[in-house]
This record gives C-alpha cells, sequence and structure tokens, in this order.
C-alpha cells in the first residue's frame, strides 16, 4: 500500500477528542501546557524552555509545534464533567510516503491527567489514522534521560530501537540524546489490541483531574 498524508480532521474516541491546531487553543493550551513540571523532563526543549507568561507562550508554540509540515491536534475531553477541556497537545509529521513511515511527538498533557486514559486513547486514534493511511512505521522518541516519557512510549508497546546521540539541543545549551521507539505496521493488531484492553479497564469512567502537589 502506498502511503498517503492525513487530511487534518477530528479524531473522536470515547474519552478524548482530538481537533486541529487553531490559534484559538493558544490560552488553553497555556493553562494545560504552562507549568515547570510539563517542561522537566524534556519537552519544549527542557525546563528552560518554559515560556515565561501566556504572552510568550503564544509566541513560541507556533514555532514549536509542527502543524505546517503536519498535523498539530490539541487533546480535548470528550465526556464527564470536563468536556470540551483542552488537556494536551501531540503532532504528527516527517511524513514519508515512499518510506511510509512518519513520526508522533510534540507531546504534552496536562500534569492533572497523567496516569489516565487520555494518552492511551489519544496514541490509539493517532497510530489507527496513519495505518489506516498506509504507513508502515511510526517513530516515538524521548529526551533519553525521560524515564517517564520513555516508560509511557514502552507502555504503549513501541519498541525501542537505541539512542540517537546529539540529537538536538535543549533550551539550556545543552545536546540530549533521543531514545527511540517505533512501531510497524505488522505489530499494529497487537499493539492495538494492548490499548484497547487498556481502556477497557477504566469501561465507562470518564477523564476525571488527579491532583496535583503544590511546588
Amino acid at each position: 500500500m502506498t502511503a498517503t498524508r492525513p487530511e487534518k480532521s477530528a479524531l473522536v474516541g470515547r474519552y478524548v477528542r482530538l481537533d486541529p491546531y487553531t490559534p484559538a487553543d493558544l490560552p488553553a493550551l497555556w493553562r494545560a501546557l504552562g507549568h515547570p513540571e510539563v517542561f522537566a523532563g524534556g519537552y519544549g526543549g527542557g525546563p528552560e524552555g518554559l515560556p515565561a507568561d501566556e504572552a510568550a507562550y503564544a509566541e513560541w508554540a507556533p514555532r514549536y509545534f509542527p502543524h505546517e509540515r503536519g498535523i498539530t491536534f490539541v487533546v480535548r475531553v470528550a465526556s464527564g464533567p470536563h468536556t470540551g477541556e483542552v488537556v494536551g497537545a501531540s503532532s504528527m509529521a516527517d511524513f514519508d510516503e515512499a518510506k511510509e513511515s512518519a513520526h508522533i511527538g510534540w507531546t504534552a498533557y496536562d500534569p492533572r491527567v497523567w496516569g489516565t486514559q487520555v494518552n492511551v486513547e489519544a496514541k490509539l486514534l493517532m497510530l489507527g489514522l496513519l495505518f489506516d493511511h498506509g504507513f508502515g512505521r511510526v517513530k516515538l522518541q524521548a529526551d533519553a534521560i525521560n524515564e517517564r516519557s520513555r516508560a509511557a512510549i514502552q507502555k504503549i508497546g513501541a519498541s525501542f530501537e537505541g539512542i540517537t546521540r546529539r540529537d538536538q539541543r535543549r533550551a539550556d545549551g545543552s545536546w540530549r540524546d533521543a531514545a527511540i521507539f517505533s512501531v510497524l505496521v505488522d505489530e499494529w493488531p497487537e499493539v492495538r489490541a494492548g490499548l484497547e484492553r487498556r481502556l477497557e479497564d477504566w469501561g465507562e469512567r470518564p477523564v476525571l483531574y488527579r491532583s496535583v502537589p503544590s511546588a
């Protein structure tokens, strides 16, 4: 099958809804992601990459998101008491139709939904979209020192491929190594089943915010 780039359209699940990014989403994204703990693990270049305020974020985020060369999704709660509220963002980009490869990344969530069904269903929807469009390999990666993100990627069912050394510069000027993972189309049925089993454990319970300790 020849891979084709997906159109920019919404992906709707039981727990979350992924809408293509628009500039109107920036205030809500700042409220969800403008926290030191979000940037601590390497998102946005690491701790030094955290914008100073909402205005600085509004300038930074459109440059960071690969929405022009890819698709950036704003993640919203789809049901329950927080319906419609923005809780994160994730993107797909680096499309290579000839090699049938793509990259899911630039992902961050409000700390109040860490460990919930949000990332599980978001990845289920995004991986499904890419494999349905003929892609054969989807890359995911994290800063090599970010154990929390690496564990989350492995829990999705992605296979660890290795470390790309001196992959990109952090906001503080240091160089990060990248831990590279991937899911292949032949592995997708098993990975999909695993994600679906994890969501079954949540049943009909909607996304509920977790308490986050004060700094």
